[in-house]
């Protein structure tokens, strides 16, 4: 048999008990034509690039199929005729990854408000607004005078 990836978006509409029902549904396809559904991973709710069939969200899931290609034909095949879904899409791999998905692992690798330039955080002023004295500055202070303080 053979190893494949699913995922498919159902419409924004349906509730998260709507979907469980379908991934039931069509798991219970697959094994119904010799096949087994691993790993299935409910992303969510998710903003669309750009409308499709009217809707703006869709409920994206993922799952790992391990069956002949007969079985992934019949429900493909099942999922054209269901209006609640809006796109699917069925790769082969050689291997499951049995770790999270890229969708759901939380990524660190954003750059911070506060750090954009990759250094530190620019330093605080002091009561008078002036900065605090670098070792490596410099460049003359501004003499004080009455109306600053």
């Amino acid at each position: 048999m053979a190893l494949y990836e699913h995922v498919f978006l159902a419409r924004q509409d349906i509730s998260g008990q709507q979907v469980e029902a379908l991934v039931e549904q069509y798991r219970g396809v697959i094994e119904a034509n010799g096949g087994k559904v691993g790993k299935v991973e409910n992303w969510g709710l998710k903003t669309l690039t750009y409308r499709i069939k009217k809707n703006r969200k869709a409920y994206y899931t993922l799952m790992n199929i391990d069956a002949p290609a007969a079985a992934v034909v019949e429900m493909e095949r099942q999922m054209r005729f269901n209006e609640d879904i809006l796109r699917y899409i069925t790769i082969r791999v050689e291997e499951h990854d049995e770790n999270q998905s890229a969708m759901m692992q939380k990524r660190d690798d954003r750059p911070r408000r506060g750090d954009r330039d990759g250094g530190d955080r620019p330093p605080r002023r002091d009561r008078d607004g002036d900065r605090p004295r670098r070792e490596d500055d410099d460049r003359p202070r501004r003499p004080r005078t009455e109306e600053a303080a």
